[in-house]
């Protein structure tokens, strides 16, 4: 069932999403070349931790998980596409990472990713980046009201393909409130004008994952969680919490 926020609760949804900002910030501050991803999530654990806030990650055991997720972040490295779980791996020079966070606070959830590249940059990662920002950047213009999902997806999908990029199929956003997945379902791929429809109090987590290689296939690592790239090019993945208002989008998780 689609929940239609009020005024007030995308009032708090904007609090947890600070929250999910700042945490961001302090993972990606702490990165550098020598940083074990768990120091990232460390990082990010530590904020919510200061505000309060519980993480709707740590402990989350969808029905394709063999275990309970261990950390507060996804934390994605070159291949891996998302659901990266942080462990002792230490980050080197020109690595491409993904971190994705969430925060339930007061009751209320925010969840947002970035992406970033760790020291030199190679041109085509920075290329890999700006498109899933691009991306981004087109679902949430389409999210106003009056609009459908279809809509959004299809200004996700145009992006990426336009930059020769591929998506994971079974993968994509997602409405966001009381918990952290609620429908609808937001795919990456769409038609114009269909699905369910976009109207204010409507909140979603609109969250483009562009794969370099150009191919949709993907593999699961033994670990039951990481999804990796099946021809091993570099993914990216970056996200925001959106509400749907009459005013226009509302995009819940910047600082």
């Amino acid at each position: 069932m689609v929940e239609i926020k009020t005024d007030a609760a995308l009032e708090a949804m904007r609090e947890a999403g600070r929250v999910v900002a700042r945490a961001l910030t302090a993972a990606r501050d702490a990165a550098g070349v020598g940083v074990s991803l768990r120091e990232l999530d460390e990082a990010a654990r530590a904020v919510l931790a200061e505000a309060g806030a519980r993480s709707p990650f740590l402990g989350y055991r969808p029905s394709f998980a063999p275990t309970p997720f261990p950390a507060v972040a996804c934390v994605s490295v070159n291949d891996a596409i998302v659901h990266g779980v942080p462990d002792g791996y230490r980050l080197r020079d020109g690595d491409l990472v993904s971190v994705d966070c969430g925060a339930e606070l007061d009751g209320w959830t925010g969840d947002a990713a970035v992406s970033f590249i760790v020291g030199t940059p190679r041109p085509a990662d920075l290329e890999l980046v700006k498109a899933t920002r691009e991306a981004l950047d087109a679902g949430i213009a389409a999210a106003t009201a009056g609009n459908r999902i279809g809509d959004i997806s299809h200004a996700v999908g145009a992006v990426a393909e336009a930059a020769r990029c591929g998506m994971p199929r079974d993968f994509g956003g997602h409405g966001i409130g009381r918990r952290m997945h609620e429908d609808p379902h937001v795919p990456n791929r769409g038609r114009p004008g269909r699905g369910f429809p976009l109207r204010h109090g409507l909140v979603l987590a609109i969250e483009p994952m562009l794969m370099a290689g150009g191919s949709d296939a993907y593999r699961t690592d033994t670990d039951g969680w990481t999804l990796r790239t099946a021809d091993g090019s570099r993914a990216a993945h970056i996200e925001h919490t959106v509400a749907v208002t009459d005013e226009g989008p509302r995009v819940l998780t910047l600082p």
